[in-house]
């Protein structure tokens, strides 16, 4: 990870096994907190932040953006990976150097050497957002991990099996930890609490989440 704090040494970050083959990186990400906020901010810029339909016609409590070489949607139609944003009409931004730095790193710390995204999902949580139990299964192959990097507000990460009745375990996620799940994890029903209210100093009254996926 990069040092940002004038030749300090890298704050350490530790490991916590969720389940076969899905980690958690506690401080994973905090040396690269100011490149990824002033990434984020050029992404929105091109591709802000929505609140999309689900195919049942509810609007999602969470607000979402993309970049990458493909975004996640969802409307009446379904839920899939498309190129192009369909707000602006055009591509949607490209993962930052800082991005892929990250997740190519969390995932190879995690036992996924071989993992270079080509999607990445940004979830702005305000308080009072949720995320209910789903799969990550609208990718092309399962092979690859998912890298979720959480930043501001904490959160409460639900992390399942393979079933949706499966016991459900609990996490508080703060900022700057990286959740890592893949091979007999990969296909683990996850979601996140209703966020709490609060103010964090870096990232205000939000919790911002970056979801790295190979979709393509």
């Amino acid at each position: 990870m990069t040092d940002l704090f004038g030749g300090q040494e890298p704050r350490q970050s530790t490991r916590e096994k969720m389940a076969e083959g899905a980690v958690l990186l506690r401080g994973f990400a905090l040396d690269s907190e100011a490149d990824l906020l002033v990434a984020i901010g050029a992404i929105v810029a091109v591709s802000p932040f929505r609140k999309m339909v689900t195919p049942g016609g509810f609007l999602m409590s969470v607000a979402m953006t993309n970049c990458g070489r493909a975004g996640w949607v969802t409307d009446r139609t379904g839920y899939r990976y498309d190129t192009t944003d369909p707000e602006t009409g055009k591509p949607w931004p490209p993962i930052s150097e800082s991005f892929m730095a990250l997740a190519v790193s969390a995932a190879a710390e995690a036992g996924y050497p071989a993992f270079y995204p080509d999607a990445c999902l940004i979830n702005r949580y305000d308080p009072g957002a949720r995320l209910s139990l789903h799969q990550d299964k609208n990718e092309r192959d399962f092979c690859n991990p998912i890298v979720s990097v959480s930043l501001g507000l904490p959160a409460t990460f639900q992390f399942g099996g393979s079933q949706r009745g499966d016991p459900v375990a609990k996490y508080g996620l703060h900022h700057g930890d990286v959740a890592v799940w893949g091979g007999p994890s990969r296909l683990f029903y996850h979601g996140v609490l209703t966020l709490k209210d609060g103010e964090h100093p870096s990232v205000g009254r939000m919790r911002l989440n970056l979801t790295f996926r190979g979709a393509l």
